[in-house]
């Protein structure tokens, strides 16, 4: 039997691996439902959902041209007309409150990495993401500070380069 795109078949769980389960197909054949495929909830480990030789009824979504054929349990199950599967729930936002992306005018919103913008100095206006003078600036004015710190830290100590021998 040719085994084609879109066909729902039964099959036994052969293996277990942490990124999905081997199904053995009719004739010998042998496909593999990634571990995104199994349920419609998130899926940590494989083995919370499936067992060694537990028979699932999968549909085929991908035969590629070396042969491997992509399965999928979640796909085959069967909704009434107009049912959508759960949605999954939304992430958590990191500590903004929703507001870590301000995208607005002002330039007073936030980078990725949560480090507030600084208003430009030109007098353009900011819509939430800094020139590249504006960050030339910044990196210069870091770079400065951070050397003359160095060198601070650097000059009063014995061995330091140019300090005076007492």
């Amino acid at each position: 039997m040719a085994i084609e795109v879109g066909a729902k078949l039964e099959g036994k769980v052969t293996g277990i691996t942490h990124f999905g389960a081997f199904v053995d197909l009719s004739g010998g054949v042998t496909g593999l439902v990634h571990i995104s495929e199994i349920a419609d909830n998130y899926v940590k480990d494989v083995k919370d959902h499936l067992k060694i030789d537990d028979i699932v009824k999968v549909k085929v979504i991908n035969v590629d041209k070396d042969g491997k054929i992509g399965l999928s349990i979640k796909q085959a199950v069967d909704r009434p007309e107009g049912q959508q599967p759960p949605q999954r729930e939304p992430r958590p936002s990191g500590g903004g409150g929703g507001e870590r992306f301000n995208r607005g005018g002002g330039g007073g919103g936030q980078d990725r990495g949560g480090r507030p913008f600084n208003k430009p100095s030109s007098g353009r206006p900011s819509y939430g993401k800094p020139s590249f003078e504006d960050k030339m600036s910044r990196f210069l004015k870091d770079s400065e500070e951070r050397i003359s710190s160095l060198k601070k830290n650097t000059e009063g100590k014995r061995g330091g380069r140019g300090a005076k021998r007492v």
